[in-house]
């Protein structure tokens, strides 16, 4: 069903595609604009509904192969973008995608394919975790797009393409005995991202890379957590000077809640991890007690709810834990975060 609030566009998309003096392609290609503008930043799931509306009108019209392809690689994305329960939306983007894929890649642009192999690959990955789908098969529709989208010429694209394989080497059960080579190469994914993306030119990739790079070595199973949780804590710190809470809250809220978890399990005095760490709890409960207000106000109830937990823990651990004295061979026993 067309969304309301989307009505003058799509109206302004049908008087368009009726249009006698355009040819069927024109006005094919007509609608899918108004379906990409409807897509841009939907504020509900209406908006995506009203934009895969007009792109089945297009591919009605559509009398070019590549057109078609093109139209149906885009309808692909506004189905992985909604926010349904289940994988019906998200296997239909699925089936989109790889329709499209044979003719894209032999009448296309090399960046167009890419860009449809980056796509299938996020797909998959969302159905991976639903179980149908294998994460295999997502790493591999990355390494595809990786081809054209490279570190020189599409430096974002990279970026995010580096994202993607990092976190979907973490999605791999940690069960064998190549868990430890996953996560090396997710940390080395998130870096070779860092390294062609700044501040300056991509702060919102660059504050994705930081965040995730962060979360990758703070769970790294490694002989090396505390120099891994140091590095972590930079990580943090690089992505909220983009991460603002003024900027991008819910954003701001998650680097916030990961930072926390860091300075909990994070000893004081690095070179003395005896003596405890009430310095870095009591940092870790208030920036907790931030990210729980700013979930709440954005009705992010669970997210709410776990930092809350978390807070109450370690409340709990500063009552009772008390820092034996330098020398006494008692380490200070430290839970895991949220």
């Amino acid at each position: 069903m067309v969304a309301d609030q989307s009505d003058d566009q799509v109206r302004a998309a049908l008087a368009a595609a009726e249009d006698p003096a355009a040819s069927l392609g024109e006005r094919a290609e007509m609608l899918m604009e108004i379906a990409m503008g409807l897509q841009r930043r939907p504020k509900t799931a209406d908006a995506l509904w009203a934009a895969i509306e007009l792109y089945d009108r297009a591919l009605a019209l559509a009398d070019d192969p590549l057109l078609t392809a093109r139209i149906g690689a885009r309808r692909g994305t506004a189905l992985q973008a909604l926010p349904a329960e289940g994988s019906a939306s998200l296997d239909a983007a699925r089936r989109a995608f790889e329709a499209a894929l044979p003719t894209l890649a032999q009448f296309g642009r090399p960046e167009e394919v890419a860009e449809a192999e980056m796509n299938l690959g996020v797909t998959l990955q969302n159905l991976a975790g639903l179980g149908r789908a294998r994460l295999t098969d997502a790493i591999a529709a990355y390494q595809r797009a990786l081809r054209t989208f490279d570190q020189r010429r599409f430096p974002a694209e990279f970026a995010i393409l580096q994202n993607n394989l990092a976190t979907a080497f973490l999605s791999i059960p940690m069960s064998d005995e190549r868990a430890k080579m996953r996560e090396a190469m997710a940390v080395q994914a998130f870096e070779e991202g860092l390294k062609v993306i700044n501040l300056v030119d991509h702060p919102v990739e660059y504050a994705m890379l930081q965040n995730n790079l962060g979360n990758a070595l703070q769970y790294a199973s490694s002989a090396h957590a505390v120099e891994n949780n140091l590095r972590a804590l930079d990580a943090y710190d690089e992505a909220l000077r983009v991460r603002t809470r003024a900027d991008m809250p819910g954003e701001y809220a998650n680097t916030l809640a990961n930072k926390a978890n860091c300075l909990w399990n994070l000893p004081d005095d690095p070179e003395h991890p005896e003596d405890g760490n009430p310095r870095n709890l009591a940092l870790a409960r208030a920036a907790y007690a931030e990210a729980r207000e700013i979930f709440a106000g954005q009705g992010e109830a669970e997210k709410a709810r776990i930092v809350a937990e978390a807070c109450v823990q370690i409340e709990r651990e500063m009552l009772t834990s008390v820092p034996p004295a330098r020398g006494s061979g008692n380490g200070h026993s430290m839970n895991s975060g949220a």
